[in-house]
């Protein structure tokens, strides 16, 4: 199992990410968008706060403690205008 490193959501612009999708298991992609959208409605309904596990392109993990504004296509968008590419996140708690 990897180190996961806590971090802020305003660091997330400099980090970099891969093409590839970190899950391999078709459920488990459809579980983690599933995931997404019910973070989104808390989000924006309740302003409450998910916490996001994802990788980066040089394998490293790091977990982040924010809302989720928006789910798009290929991104999510955060508080504060950071996105993460939707093929990075591993868990959302």
């Amino acid at each position: 199992m990897k180190t996961i490193t806590q971090i802020e959501k305003e660091q997330i612009p400099l980090l970099s990410f891969g093409k590839k999708d970190v899950l391999t298991n078709p459920d488990d992609r459809k579980n983690r968008l599933a995931d997404l959208y019910r973070s989104q409605t808390l989000g924006n309904l309740l302003q409450t706060k998910v916490k996001l596990t994802f990788e980066t392109s040089d394998e490293q993990v790091y977990q982040v403690y924010t809302t989720v504004w928006a789910v798009g296509t290929e991104f999510i968008s955060l508080k504060g205008g950071a996105y993460i590419p939707i093929n990075a996140i591993l868990e959302v708690q």
